[in-house]
């Protein structure tokens, strides 16, 4: 059989009514499945295929799990390896899942206080909850707690014996930070502080304490869930003492 002259699966194959696009305008783009709403932005299909049986081709595959979650852990390479997935979509897909990202921290920015563990990790969570590897970011603070610089200092295993509290002060002394914070990741979804995260926290707390640098807090990050060391009791600022 001669495939050469098979077409792409039109769109008008289906009811107009239950075509995404029309879907959207007369019930608005919440009414819209997940693969219905990637196929309005992609627009066209693959040979053989509409775009809206592309779209749950994409959110189905597992080679970096299923779901939108899968298109933000594919590298462009990844998605290009799914039929029908070429360069210009794959770009399509990865700009789709970093505006959903962008949006997230957006929304969050508005209620962002760094006196509030529960902003901070709001702000935070979209960014690092789907991180596949520990990520340590320190946040500098002035005096009146508004932001001076953000920075990561390691990416990896976030272990007390392979990081110096030295990397951290050095750039909050350049940014003439009066306080920090300490924000990290675990991969597992759990942010329940391992041996290493309660370590690490005493030390950066001593150490500034020499050079005069607060650790105001130490946030861990999970899947949609947060724990501040200072509400668990295991970091206790000077100012509360």
């Amino acid at each position: 059989m001669n495939n050469t002259n098979i077409k792409p699966c039109s769109m008008k194959a289906i009811p107009e009514e239950e075509r995404p696009y029309e879907k959207c305008l007369s019930g608005g783009a919440e009414s819209l499945s997940d693969a219905e709403l990637l196929s309005v932005i992609l627009r066209t299909g693959a040979q053989g295929s509409s775009v809206l049986e592309l779209s749950r081709t994409i959110l189905a595959d597992q080679g970096a799990g299923s779901g939108l979650l899968g298109i933000y852990h594919r590298s462009l390479s990844d998605l290009q390896k799914i039929r029908g997935v070429g360069k210009v979509k794959a770009v399509q897909l990865k700009c789709i899942a970093e505006l959903s990202r962008r949006f997230a921290r957006a929304q969050a920015s508005g209620g962002l206080s760094f006196s509030n563990p529960d902003t901070i990790a709001e702000y935070y969570m979209e960014e690092l909850r789907h991180e596949e590897q520990e990520v340590l970011l320190v946040l500098m603070l002035n005096s009146k707690s508004m932001l001076l610089h953000e920075e990561i200092i390691s990416r990896g295993t976030v272990r007390a014996s392979l990081i110096s509290p030295r990397e951290i002060f050095i750039s909050a002394l350049r940014y003439r930070a009066v306080g920090i914070i300490l924000l990290h990741n675990h991969p597992s979804g759990i942010p329940d502080p391992s041996r290493d995260d309660v370590l690490l926290t005493q030390r950066v707390l001593e150490a500034g304490k020499l050079i005069g640098i607060e650790l105001l807090d130490h946030i861990i990050i999970g899947d949609r869930q947060a724990v501040s060391m200072r509400e668990l009791g295991i970091l206790i600022p000077s100012g509360e003492i």
